[in-house]
């Protein structure tokens, strides 16, 4: 499958609410925790320009989005513990 990284200037992007935002952010530290991803100051920052910027050295949510894709592609290719 091929996927692309979601642009910092994506329209779709301004969809996404702060109060989205705070929850993706809280499911980044859930599955980052499982491999030992850590985002202790990750939180949203500002609005500018109708993007929501997170902490992440006031990277733009599609950063947010982009780490939690790999994460959940990662999570689904682990192996099962069985």
């Amino acid at each position: 499958m091929n996927r692309y990284p979601m642009k910092p200037t994506d329209p779709r992007i301004r969809a996404y609410t702060d109060d989205r935002i705070r929850t993706l952010l809280a499911e980044l530290h859930e599955r980052g925790r499982k491999f030992g991803l850590l985002f202790p100051s990750a939180d949203i920052d500002h609005t500018l320009d109708g993007r929501v910027l997170v902490r992440f050295n006031t990277a733009p949510a599609s950063t947010l989005l982009n780490l939690l894709t790999l994460l959940l592609d990662a999570d689904r290719e682990r192996p099962c513990d069985s």
